[in-house]
């Protein structure tokens, strides 16, 4: 798909981070957009800064985690615009950083449920729909956590391998129909985004299992931010995304600095050797 002006664009996780720069960029190449989002909020203020400026836009508040919602935006996104072209499952959350012994029920539950099952059910309502029109690429977010497997935060990187091998699956179900309809994995390494700041999303159910000094909890968090605002634009890789949609390109890495951990790691299993112990994403990439 090499000409965007006219279509139509679904993004869920877009009022924020990469999702809001996604919007905007497709904005400016002149699509439709369907935007989704738990943070209403600031959700309404990106549907009002892009309708402003000419972009014919809706929003619709979604938990991607819930059948029934993603449904809703499925006909929502039909109802108004008959046809979508582009679809970017986008939506993530980071979770808990606790050992992998330690981790509650709930803990896997939250996190799979956006990271992993937002995409298949974005599979399960949008794909039919492109292929049988065959004009639109799916971008699913995924990570360079789904090439790795650094110490804790066992669920995220648990679904973002599982994204990874479903967007594959799908590469692979695509082509073995004749579909014209392209696929991308987009594995970001860090971006100035607000992922690490996901607990802000968390819900009612899924209680933070962290009880910390509200100050010594705050300074954590601000040390977070700064880390993450240090680091790629979100604008940049909406760019490469951009770019993967009108080559029909696979893979879109945002960085190269995690190469060789990527090429370590393929290594090490194409050896049948044991992996090499690590530390935190954080621990083992800073600096």
């Amino acid at each position: 798909m090499d000409q965007f002006a006219g279509k139509v664009a679904v993004i869920t996780g877009a009022a924020s981070g990469i999702g809001a720069a996604m919007a905007r960029r497709f904005a400016a190449e002149g699509m439709g957009l369907v935007l989704a989002d738990v943070e209403e909020p600031l959700l309404d203020e990106l549907v009002a800064e892009l309708s402003a400026e000419g972009a014919e836009v809706i929003s619709v508040p979604t938990d991607v985690s819930d059948a029934t919602a993603m449904d809703r935006l499925g006909t929502a996104a039909f109802d108004r615009f008959e046809r979508v072209n582009v679809v970017c499952n986008n939506a993530g959350v980071s979770g808990s950083s606790a050992p992998v012994h330690e981790l509650r029920a709930v803990d896997w539950e939250w996190v799979l449920g956006v990271n992993l099952m937002g995409v298949v059910h974005g599979h399960r309502v949008f794909q039919p729909h492109l292929m049988s029109h065959g004009d639109g690429h799916i971008v699913n977010t995924a990570s360079v956590a789904g090439m790795t497997a650094f110490a804790g935060l066992a669920p995220y990187h648990a679904s973002k391998h599982a994204v990874l091998a479903l967007t594959e699956v799908v590469h692979s179900e695509l082509a073995a129909a004749g579909s014209t309809i392209g696929v991308s994995a987009l594995c970001p390494g860090w971006v100035a985004t607000r992922i690490a700041e996901s607990d802000r999303n968390r819900p009612e159910q899924v209680p933070d299992p962290l009880v910390a000094d509200p100050v010594e909890a705050e300074a954590v968090r601000e040390m977070i931010r700064d880390f993450m605002a240090g680091h790629q634009p979100p604008e940049e890789v909406a760019g490469l995304v951009v770019d993967a949609i009108r080559e029909q390109r696979f893979y879109v890495f945002t960085a190269s600095d995690w190469a060789s951990a990527i090429a370590e790691r393929h290594a090490d299993i194409a050896g049948a050797r044991n992996p090499r112990p690590k530390g935190s994403m954080v621990e083992e990439t800073a600096g």
